[in-house]
């Protein structure tokens, strides 16, 4: 996401020709937009992006459950 970001910056200020980025090269825009598209597939190819889903879900879940064990009045558990 943070390459995205600053591909857009890039961009932006290349269209409104702000400062030095001006007068650099188009390619130099363009490069953090295919980094940008690399990065996605790779994540998407090696399941990062699925398995950070589930990691979120799981730590909801466990947020979840230890609220409603103290809203009973019962302890969590140590771990062992």
């Amino acid at each position: 996401m943070y390459l995205l970001g600053l591909s857009l910056l890039l961009l932006a200020l290349k269209y409104f020709e702000i400062g030095p980025v001006a007068a650099w090269s188009w390619w130099w825009i363009v490069a953090p937009f295919g980094a940008t598209a690399a990065w996605w597939a790779w994540a998407d190819s090696t399941g990062y992006t699925k398995r950070k889903a589930v990691e979120k879900m799981e730590e909801r879940k466990r947020e979840r459950i230890e609220k409603h064990k103290e809203a009973l009045g019962m302890r969590p558990r140590k771990p062992r």
